[in-house]
C-alpha cells in the first residue's frame, strides 16, 4: 500500500500539470489590464519622440502639418556656425568634465571601498548626494558660488559645474564594480616581486577597465545632455547646445530644432546602449 501511494501521487501530479500550463496560458482580465498599461506607458514614452523624429523630415517649415520628406533641415543645421560653436562647446566640456569625474570618482571609489576611517558613512552620503538633490537647487547653489569667489562664467564654470554634478554618478558605478573585486589578485602579484604601481597598472587597472568605461560612457551622456546646470552656470561664447536649443525654442519650434534634437537622441542612444552592454559584460564576468 505504501509503495503505491508515491505512484499514484505521481500520476496525479503530472495529469494536473497540463491543466495549470493551459491555465496560465488562458488569457484573463488582470494580464489584459496589465498588457494595456504597459502599451499605454511605452506609448506615452515613446509616441512624442517617433513624431519628433518625424516631423525633422517634414518639408513644412512650422512642422504642424506633414508636407513631404525633405533633408534640407539636416543641411541647414551642419551648415549653421553658431549651432557648430553650441555643439563644440557641449563636446568640449563633457570630454573634458568626463575625464575628470573618471579620475576623481574612481580613486574616491577605491578609497572609501579599501580604507576605514572615522566619519566614513558621513562623507558616502555626501557623496550620494548630487544625485538626490534637484539639478535646479545645484545649478542655482553653484552660480552663487562663482559669483562669491568672482569667477566669469564661461567654459570653466561650465567643466567645474559638470564634474560635480557626473563625479557622483562614476562613484557609484565604481563602488558597485569594486564590491565583487577580488584583491587576492593584487596580493598574488605583490608576492611574486610586483611593487604598488605595477600591481595597479598590470592587475587593479585592466580588471577595473570595463567598470571604467561604463561610467565615462554615462558622464558623457549625462553631460552632454545637462541643460539645467549649464543654464545657471553658462556665459556669454560659451553655449552647450541644449542651451542653444532652449533659445530657439522660445522662438518657436522649427524642423532645424527637431533635427538637433534627433542628432542628439541618437548620440544619447548609442552612448546609453554602450554603457548598458560594459555593465551587462561586467556583470557576467
Amino acid at each position: 500500500m505504501s509503495t503505491d501511494t508515491p505512484i499514484v501521487l505521481l500520476g496525479e501530479r503530472e495529469a494536473v500539470r497540463p491543466r495549470v500550463r493551459e491555465a496560465a496560458q488562458r488569457p484573463t482580465l488582470g494580464r489584459f489590464v496589465l498588457t494595456l498599461i504597459a502599451l499605454f506607458t511605452f506609448a506615452f514614452l515613446y509616441v512624442p519622440i517617433v513624431v519628433l523624429v518625424l516631423f525633422s523630415f517634414n518639408s513644412a517649415r512650422t512642422g504642424a502639418v506633414w508636407q513631404g520628406f525633405t533633408l534640407q533641415w539636416y543641411e541647414r543645421l551642419f551648415n549653421n556656425p553658431r549651432i557648430l560653436d553650441a555643439a563644440l562647446n557641449s563636446l568640449i566640456v563633457a570630454l573634458v568634465s568626463t575625464a575628470a569625474s573618471v579620475v576623481i570618482g574612481t580613486l574616491m571609489a577605491m578609497a572609501m571601498e579599501r580604507y576605514r576611517f572615522r566619519f566614513q558613512s558621513v562623507w558616502d552620503g555626501l557623496l550620494y548626494m548630487p544625485v538626490i538633490i534637484p539639478e535646479i537647487v545645484m545649478g542655482i547653489s553653484l552660480l552663487l558660488f562663482f559669483a562669491a569667489i568672482r569667477l566669469e562664467r564661461g567654459l570653466i564654470t561650465l567643466i567645474i559645474s559638470h564634474v560635480a554634478f557626473c563625479m557622483p554618478f562614476v562613484y557609484l558605478t565604481m563602488r558597485a564594480r569594486l564590491a565583487d573585486f577580488d584583491r587576492s589578485l593584487e596580493e598574488a602579484a605583490q608576492d611574486l616581486g610586483a611593487d604598488e604601481w605595477t600591481t595597479f597598472r598590470r592587475i587593479t587597472l585592466p580588471l577595473l577597465m570595463p567598470g571604467i568605461v561604463s561610467s565615462a560612457l554615462l558622464a558623457f551622456t549625462l553631460s552632454l545632455d545637462d541643460f539645467v546646470i549649464s543654464f545657471f552656470v553658462t556665459g556669454v561664447g560659451s553655449q552647450t547646445l541644449p542651451v542653444y536649443i532652449w533659445g530657439q525654442i522660445r522662438r518657436g519650434i522649427t524642423p532645424e530644432i527637431n533635427a538637433i534634437s534627433t542628432v542628439m537622441l541618437i548620440l544619447s542612444f548609442v552612448l546609453v546602449s554602450l554603457s548598458h552592454a560594459l555593465q551587462q559584460r561586467t556583470s557576467a564576468r
